[in-house]
């Protein structure tokens, strides 16, 4: 049983607000039912809800947003494999790598919940660092700048 966090609610509404945004007065029924279910968690003050006993609208309308997320946040270099408990690529733990296919969907959120909010794996430092040293680089060399004479 992994409970969804309040945050993937919130993402999950303003996903449904963008594509079906109701008439100006009433909600559409996703968004009803994830506002609901929204709206008991703030009154309870919880910062998660559970996933086996979440309503079935809301589920459904979860799920839709979860299936456009990133399934595994794997970038390809597994140190689990290499003995480590912890994966430096990804960060998640040998046995969260292990039983990824058979992780429930809240599992899964809950698992890269944990990897962003640490923020120690290479996929959010050195990865995404060469990613964004790129695009820099490709927007720094305009295709009409005049090149440097070579001596050919």
């Amino acid at each position: 049983m992994a409970g969804i966090h309040i945050t993937d609610i919130e993402s999950a509404i303003n996903w449904w607000r963008l594509r079906a945004p109701g008439d100006g007065v009433t909600l559409g029924p996703e968004l009803r039912a994830l506002a609901e279910v929204y709206a008991l968690m703030v009154f309870h003050h919880e910062s998660a809800c559970d996933e086996d006993t979440m309503p079935a609208p809301a589920l459904a309308a979860w799920m839709r947003w979860y299936d456009t997320t990133p399934d595994a946040p794997c970038i390809a270099i597994c140190s689990t494999s290499q003995g480590d408990e912890l994966c430096k690529g990804c960060g998640r733990t040998f046995d969260e790598v292990q039983d990824w296919p058979v992780l429930t969907p809240g599992e899964k959120r809950a698992t890269w919940r944990r990897i962003t909010l640490e923020g120690t794996a290479w996929r959010f430092n050195r990865y995404a660092e060469r990613a964004i040293e790129r695009r820099q680089a490709g927007a720094d060399a305009a295709p009409d700048a005049p090149r440097e004479p070579t001596n050919d």
